[in-house]
């Protein structure tokens, strides 16, 4: 069982931007692709938001976000990161960091861990 801890949430205002933390147990990243699916307030469901392949040479992001967010990692110190730039007011949600079992597409995936989860609040 993989053990993620998020960090860098908070409130802002539009237009603002913050960076995400992601960090794992020894070797929860390894082999494996990893990102960050978000819970927007009265969802039910976590949407796909970014993700990352194991190697770093592929990235995915929801439409919603590109060209806003960027997602990387730090293989070494077993760290995931989200920046997040010009954030709007639909972007307020409890993101997550998430370790992928399997990622073939920003639609198609299945997610075997999660962090606990940090809110993000961005006010108009």
């Amino acid at each position: 069982q993989v053990q993620l801890v998020e960090s860098g949430g908070g409130l802002v205002q539009a237009g603002a931007s913050l960076r995400l933390t992601c960090t794992g147990s020894d070797g929860a990243f390894s082999g494996y692709a990893m990102g960050w699916l978000r819970q927007a307030p009265g969802k039910e469901d976590r949407d796909f938001v970014a993700a990352i392949s194991w190697s770093a040479g592929d990235t995915y992001y929801d439409d919603s976000v590109k060209g806003r967010f960027t997602v990387s990692r730090d293989k070494s110190a077993n760290t995931l990161y989200l920046q997040m730039d010009n954030l709007k007011p639909e972007d307020t949600a409890v993101y997550y960091c998430a370790h992928f079992r399997t990622l073939v597409s920003v639609s198609w995936y299945k997610v075997d861990g999660w962090g606990q989860g940090t809110q993000v609040t961005v006010s108009s």
